[in-house]
C-alpha cells in the first residue's frame, strides 16, 4: 500500500526523498486505519433474543451483512397481503394462498442470492430463523390447503369460494400461521434493528 501510495504522490506532487516518505507513510496510515474501522463495524456482531414460534426462545448473532438481509426480509413479509387478517366471510382465501406462496418464493431467493452468515457456537443466524419460518409455517399450510381448495376450484368452476366446505377450516388455519408470520416479522425487525416495528404492523 505504501509503495503505491507513494507511486501516486511523487506522479501528482513530484515530492522526493524524507518529505515523500513522511507524506506517503501518513497517507498509507489514514487508509489503512479507515479500512481497519470500516471492517470492524461490519464484522461486529450483535447477540438479539428472539421467540420463534412453536418452538423456543433464541439467541441471534448479527453483523451488518446478517442485518440488510433481515430488513430485506421484513420489508418482503410486512408488505404482503399474506400478512393481513381475513374477516369472517371477506377476503378471497385464494389471494391469501397466492401471496404466501409469493413469500415462500422471495424469502428462497433471497437467501439463495446471499452469503451465508458466519456461523457462531453461541447463537443462531438470520438465515435459521427464514428456513424456520419457510418449513415449519409456509411449506406445511401451502402443501395441505393449496391442493385442497385447486381441487374445489376445477370440480366446481361456477361456484364462489364460500360455498367451498373447507372454507371456515382453512380460514382458521390461514389465522394462525398470519399470526405466527406476524411473529417472524418481529424478529426480523429486531435483527435489521427497526424501530417501533410493533407500531409499524400494527397500522398497516
Amino acid at each position: 500500500m505504501g509503495a503505491l501510495v507513494g507511486a501516486g504522490m511523487f506522479a501528482v506532487t513530484g515530492l522526493t526523498g524524507r518529505t515523500l516518505y513522511m507524506v506517503t507513510g501518513a497517507v498509507a496510515g489514514a487508509v489503512a486505519v479507515t479500512g481497519i474501522q470500516l471492517y470492524g463495524k461490519a464484522a461486529r456482531l450483535t447477540e438479539v433474543k428472539i421467540t420463534v414460534p412453536q418452538l423456543s426462545e433464541f439467541t441471534f448473532v448479527v453483523n451488518s451483512d446478517a442485518r440488510q438481509v433481515a430488513w430485506e426480509l421484513f420489508v418482503e413479509t410486512v408488505t404482503r397481503v399474506s400478512t393481513q387478517p381475513l374477516a369472517t366471510g371477506e377476503g378471497i382465501v385464494r389471494e391469501a394462498l397466492t401471496s404466501l406462496h409469493g413469500l415462500f418464493a422471495s424469502t428462497r431467493e433471497t437467501l439463495k442470492g446471499t452469503q451465508s452468515s458466519q456461523v457462531i457456537p453461541s447463537g443462531q443466524t438470520v438465515e435459521h430463523l427464514a428456513i424456520t419460518m419457510l418449513n415449519r409455517e409456509l411449506r406445511p399450510f401451502l402443501s395441505a390447503w393449496h391442493p385442497r381448495l385447486r381441487t374445489y376450484e376445477l370440480s366446481h368452476p361456477e361456484n364462489p369460494e364460500s360455498s367451498w366446505p373447507d372454507n371456515d377450516v382453512c380460514r382458521a388455519e390461514l389465522h394462525a400461521v398470519q399470526e405466527h408470520i406476524h411473529t417472524y416479522a418481529l424478529g426480523f425487525a429486531r435483527l435489521a434493528g427497526v424501530r417501533d416495528a410493533t407500531a409499524m404492523l400494527d397500522d398497516d
